[in-house]
């Protein structure tokens, strides 16, 4: 374990930090700005709260049972790669994009327009920002303060680290001492590359709504599915880094360009 955490990577884990925070609120402060009167702020906030009840709380608690529990099913999925994608990749689309299928045609009687799905997109992905990347970088800076207070022996002991979970804690320390610009870079990225993802598939959604098309909720669930699958082989090992990045920005842009299509037409 690293006995001290250094001023540079203090610096950027804390610029990391504001930077995450200042996303989903510039993208909102902008699109309110250009749109004005013609977008509400009440999607914005049905968006991050439907992201919370069907991801935080919905999806989680399946999880709980499936992958953290120790059960049969979850010593199946955990000890097999395929399951463990699939189970992954699928229960994600699944929970998100129903969500927002079930919020926008049954509880969002206004503001059912193009311009406010936006602004349900930027709820939506803005506080998956804070609750997932910003939580993350904001724990790393509270253990990379406490270590640099109480040192090694004394961080170990105040953080209830035993000789069973020693490497993991070691593993994760070290993680947080190697943080540099270039881990810094690519969260502010990926964060932004998902929030215009979420932005997409709140519009596809809300077309199938619109159009009474049907096949529109799975296609959903499907591209949220793929763009999972490299996160997911990723947790597994399968992929490097710098992989997940490329297919996320791959997925993007197809998905934006969906969108464009979709809306151009009619």
């Amino acid at each position: 374990m690293p006995e001290y955490i250094s001023n540079n990577t203090m610096i950027t884990l804390t610029v990391t930090a504001v930077l995450l925070f200042l996303l989903p609120v510039i993208a909102m402060l902008a699109r309110k700005k250009k749109m004005g009167k013609r977008v509400s702020w009440k999607p914005l906030f049905i968006g991050a709260i439907g992201f919370v009840v069907s991801a935080r709380v919905l999806e989680v608690g399946v999880h709980m049972v499936c992958i953290v529990g120790d059960t049969p099913v979850s010593r199946f999925i955990n000890g097999n790669t395929a399951a463990f994608v699939l189970y992954g990749i699928f229960m994600a689309g699944i929970f998100e994009e129903c969500g927002r299928y079930i919020i926008i045609k049954y509880l969002m009687k206004k503001n059912k327009t193009a311009e406010n799905m936006i602004m349900y997109g930027i709820g939506h992905g803005g506080i998956e920002v804070w609750t997932i990347s910003l939580v993350s970088i904001l724990s790393s800076l509270f253990m990379a303060n406490m270590l640099n207070r109480l040192g090694a022996e004394k961080f170990m002991v105040a953080t209830g680290v035993t000789e069973q979970t020693k490497a993991s804690a070691v593993a994760t320390m070290n993680q947080i001492a190697s943080f540099g610009a270039g881990n810094a870079a690519i969260q502010v990225i990926e964060r932004i590359l998902c929030m215009v993802i979420h932005i997409s598939l709140t519009l596809i959604v809300f077309y199938g709504i619109r159009e009474s098309k049907k096949g529109y909720l799975p296609l959903a669930v499907l591209a949220h599915a793929a763009l999972d699958l490299f996160p997911a082989l990723n947790q597994r090992g399968v992929v490097p880094v710098w992989m997940v990045e490329m297919w996320l920005a791959l997925c993007c842009v197809m998905l934006v360009l969906w969108c464009k299509k979709l809306y151009t037409k009619n």
